[in-house]
């Protein structure tokens, strides 16, 4: 079974930055697509980035030259690296894998973490 667990939120300023990472177990990521999403509670699930088993990286408007994906086949690991927070990124934050391919659609994965809380806020 494939177990997936997010890790590197926090409590940051507007304008700083954080390092989320999704580490997987049972089962390699290598030849899998993998997604990053947000949702707050009350609001709709939002994809923020997904990362091809070629290495073809896709982000949502929103997010677009400020977070980063990338993923660590030797740690079996990916990551979101996200920068010049607003306060309007605060949520949690959920990576899900398995993808036939990179999409910002949740219906597509089958593999989800519990999520990491990130909080913008001076």
């Amino acid at each position: 079974q494939l177990l997936l667990v997010e890790s590197g939120g926090g409590l940051v300023q507007p304008g700083g930055s954080l390092r989320l990472s999704c580490a997987a177990s049972g089962t390699t990521l290598e030849h899998v697509a993998v997604g990053w999403f947000r949702q707050a509670p009350g609001k709709e699930r939002e994809g923020v980035s997904c990362i091809h088993s070629s290495n073809i990286t896709t982000y949502a408007d929103s997010v677009k030259g400020r977070f980063t994906i990338s993923r660590d086949n030797a740690k079996n690991t990916v990551s979101l690296q996200i920068s010049s927070l607003k306060p309007e990124d605060t949520t949690i934050y959920y990576c899900a894998a398995e993808s036939w391919t990179c999409g910002l659609g949740a219906g597509a994965y089958g593999y989800w973490g519990r999520g990491t809380e990130v909080t913008v806020s001076s």
